[in-house]
């Protein structure tokens, strides 16, 4: 099966759509420290007033961060967006996350609010009878700007296992 533009998983997908969150300061240090990224960038303020040009004069969120929020945006809406995706193509039981592929597109600060739009769609199955699903994420900030795009992969085990 072929997830491409005008294909027949096309018309499997299910869109999705999160409420918004509004990212703050003390959010991206919990990030930070439960992560473990203590790079300059992220903990030393005089650091970054010094050494970093354009808009980065003050604290930026971490991209993994960014894809961190977006999929938890998402988190209360997948379960149905996989339901509704398994009526339409016979997906087996779930059998976990294969990879992620993410691309930030602009700087995201505290105070900026995001939110998800995206589909979950068939790409394929495997040799094996293993389904692959994509889900697809365009995090979009206040401005109505897409700042970060994601794509998580999972694997369907054959209906009836």
């Amino acid at each position: 099966m072929n997830a491409d533009a005008g294909g027949v998983a096309d018309v499997h997908a299910v869109r999705f759509s999160s409420h918004r969150r509004t990212l703050t300061e003390t959010d991206v240090v919990t990030f930070v420290n439960a992560a473990g990224v203590h790079e300059p960038f992220l903990i030393d303020m005089e650091y970054v007033r010094e050494k970093m040009g354009g808009t980065h004069r003050g604290r930026f969120v971490p991209g993994p961060m960014v894809m961190s929020v977006g999929m938890g945006l998402v988190a209360p809406l997948i379960t149905g967006v996989i339901e509704q995706l398994a009526q339409r193509t016979g997906l087996g039981p779930a059998g976990g996350m294969t990879g992620v592929s993410f691309r930030l597109l602009e700087a995201v600060y505290p105070g900026d609010t995001l939110r998800v739009e995206g589909d979950a769609r068939v790409r394929g199955q495997t040799g094996r009878g293993y389904t692959l699903v994509d889900i697809r994420h365009s995090v979009i900030n206040q401005h109505e700007r897409m700042v970060a795009d994601f794509t998580e992969t999972a694997l369907f085990l054959p209906a009836g296992r």
